[in-house]
């Protein structure tokens, strides 16, 4: 068994006695990178689920109902994700915040 000193628990509890900021862990960056690429390829799927449906309403050459239909649900799936990934963490949040300190 190690005995820790008291420079060790000193500088282990500085940063809350100080209001400083903990460092964020790692995979931080990690989960708002693929987050903020997930979102945009929502956005991307809902961009060309609008675009084939404008062309198919238009009786574009090379545009299919079948597309159409199947990019209409790819767009909707990706948007029930990221409504999904959005309650998720806000469910995380309040039960964080919800916890006694």
């Amino acid at each position: 068994m190690t005995a820790i000193s008291p420079l060790d628990a000193v500088s282990f509890a500085a940063p809350a006695l100080t209001g400083a900021a903990p460092a964020a862990p790692a995979g931080g960056a990690d989960f708002l990178k693929a987050l903020g690429e997930a979102l945009e390829r929502a956005d991307a799927a809902q961009g060309n689920a609008e675009r084939l449906s404008q062309a198919y309403q238009a009786n574009a050459e090379g545009v299919s109902l079948e597309s159409t239909m199947v990019a209409l649900q790819e767009a909707n799936l990706s948007l029930q994700f990221a409504v999904q990934v959005r309650n998720r963490l806000v469910s995380a949040y309040h039960d964080i915040m919800n916890m006694p300190v």
